[in-house]
């Protein structure tokens, strides 16, 4: 009874032999069989892109084309290795003896780079050059690479380097500036299906188109992902794979499905929305992986409605693509980018949520709601075509300001009359003088001289509650508005005999002019009047009767703040080539 080979996966047993066998690569492999053609094979290389794009792979084929001598040990360097001689089998197979592969990812120090340029000085043993690859080479630390630049710049002539990472940025740009650099492209999606079709037929298995697409979107444009799911789904399938069975194999949602959920939201359909999600969920979907599909839906459907093109997918059923055209065609892009957004912020609650589904279930309850607002254009265009409301606006009723209220009234000295023993309880008269009240002239002098002394409270009472009837210097006669407490006057007496050295009569009575904060507040108030009466913010008001103006800003106050926020012009600007 003789063993059984070891199983080898898809990913190992297609890995590309030649370039002509490198999918999706063209650029790279065509910039290359010119390099070989001409005999301008750099010293070093360096492979960056994504995951499973063919790197490492890349470095070994470019190895064998270095070292193949052909079937009759005759041939040079060459693009289309034989994979026949020695070399080529040897490097393959991973045991030849002048190309060493080195992980960076483990062997990370500058010991280890040690090596190599000890060891580089010494010509191949049995092969035309001595090649090291290098993988993850963003790995190795800063020490290491320091230690190698020398040597990558001037190698010896049998010496090659070929570097792969992931992480192009990590590597520095000394030692980037020392290789030829391949970007690898994310393998187009035309081309991926093309691959997992020839990989099925020859594997014998049998694996709808459809069911191909849905591998092909997981796999994000990485081959080795893409052989990975294909051996899964075969094995899955034992032998004939349904898309259903894929579905489930990737734990995707329907996508059927998920256009339906995505329709009922956009229809504002809370009720069925809620219970879609519901039976998903409990056929086994995961409530992160269908707001992740929602959030495709949306992103594709955008992408459709400005480059209608891009729903010729081959990963996209054909159903699918006409129902994704007529949802571009109905809905706004302001709609699908208010949809993108909340989606973006639902992920992540879901994503910290204690319970996903709870907080998927909040988020479809939130996107339906605000799925028939109108959007800021189709709501100013509204409140134009609508007419104002008949009659008196109803928020100035009983609302407005004396036409009387003026300026707060602050006479001279010669026109005021005292009110000493007045009602309320005044303080009693007493004499003052007057040479030290004299820079007291005006009632501003003393709301002045209380701003001086940093009293807020005091201010802020005085500005709210002291309605001024008379004021010369030393008396002040006024009557207490319904905000001011009951101990101002008592209060304003005995700061200001602190302050001036002078006793001040302060009386109070009936009939005062409008407080500092009512003469401040009166440009404004007639300025929400104004525009209160526009017949759009009436429009506004009858659409939203709770709406109110919180804060006018007018063309000066504008053109103010701008020209405070501007840059000084520079009047004699330095000229640094002025040999004066």
């Amino acid at each position: 009874m003789t063993d059984q080979p070891a199983y080898q996966v898809l990913a190992r047993k297609y890995r590309p032999e030649t370039f002509a066998d490198l999918v999706g690569q063209g650029a790279m492999v065509q910039t290359l069989q010119n390099a070989f053609a001409a005999g301008r094979i750099a010293q070093a290389f360096i492979m960056t892109g994504i995951r499973g794009t063919g790197k490492t792979t890349t470095a070994r084929i470019i190895a064998k084309g270095m070292n193949c001598i052909g079937p009759d040990g005759a041939g040079g360097p060459t693009t289309d290795p034989c994979g026949e001689c020695e070399h080529c089998t040897a490097i393959m197979e991973g045991r030849h003896v002048d190309v060493m592969e080195m992980d960076a990812a483990s062997r990370t120090g500058v010991n280890d780079i040690r090596e190599i340029i000890d060891s580089v000085a010494y010509r191949a043993a049995s092969a035309r050059y001595k090649i090291y690859i290098i993988d993850e080479v963003h790995m190795l630390s800063t020490s290491a690479f320091n230690a190698l630049l020398k040597t990558l710049e001037e190698p010896p002539e049998h010496v090659k380097f070929i570097f792969a990472t992931t992480e192009i940025r990590k590597v520095p740009v000394t030692v980037l500036s020392r290789c030829q650099r391949f970007d690898l492209r994310r393998i187009e999606p035309e081309d991926m299906m093309a691959m997992l079709s020839r990989i099925a037929k020859a594997e014998g298995a049998e694996i709808g188109e459809e069911a191909l697409g849905l591998i092909t979107r997981a796999a994000e444009g990485s081959a080795r992902d893409a052989q990975s799911l294909l051996d899964q789904a075969i094995s899955h399938g034992a032998g004939e794979t349904t898309v259903d069975q894929v579905r489930a194999m990737i734990g995707l949602a329907d996508r059927g499905r998920i256009l339906d959920l995505f329709d009922m939201i956009m229809k504002g359909d809370a009720a069925s929305a809620l219970t879609e999600l519901g039976r998903q969920y409990a056929d086994g979907a995961d409530p992160m992986v269908v707001l992740r599909d929602l959030a495709d839906v949306t992103h594709w459907t955008s992408v459709i409605k400005i480059t209608p093109e891009a729903a010729e997918d081959p990963t996209v059923a054909p159903d699918e693509r006409v129902r994704g055209l007529q949802m571009a065609d109905a809905l706004p892009m302001r709609v699908l980018s208010r949809m993108w957004q909340m989606l973006l912020t639902a992920l992540d609650e879901v994503g910290r949520a204690p319970n996903a589904m709870m907080a998927a279930e909040m988020a479809v309850i939130r996107l339906t709601h605000v799925a028939d607002l109108p959007t800021p254009d189709d709501l100013i265009r509204k409140l134009k075509d609508t007419p104002p409301p008949a009659g008196p606006n109803p928020t100035q009723t009983g609302g407005g300001t004396p036409a009387s209220h003026g300026a707060v009234h602050a006479p001279s000295a010669h026109q005021t009359t005292s009110k000493p023993n007045g009602s309320g309880g005044a303080a009693t008269a007493l004499a003052v003088d007057q040479d030290a009240l004299s820079r007291f002239a005006r009632f501003e002098d003393v709301v002045e001289l209380v701003r001086h002394h940093r009293d807020v409270k005091l201010l802020v009472d005085i500005e709210t509650g002291v309605r001024l009837i008379s004021y010369s210097p030393g008396r002040i006669e006024f009557e207490p508005s319904d905000t001011a407490p009951k101990d101002l006057a008592a209060k304003l007496g005995s700061r200001l005999q602190i302050w001036t050295g002078n006793r001040w009569a302060i009386s109070i009575g009936t009939g005062g002019s409008p407080t500092i904060a009512d003469v401040r507040d009166e440009k404004e108030l007639a300025l929400k009047a104004k525009a209160t009466d526009h017949p759009m913010m009436q429009a506004v008001i009858e659409a939203f009767p709770t709406a109110k103006i919180i804060k006018i800003r007018t063309a000066a106050e504008i053109a103010a703040e701008a020209h405070v926020d501007a840059l000084p012009e520079v009047e004699d600007e330095w000229d640094p080539f002025d040999d004066d």
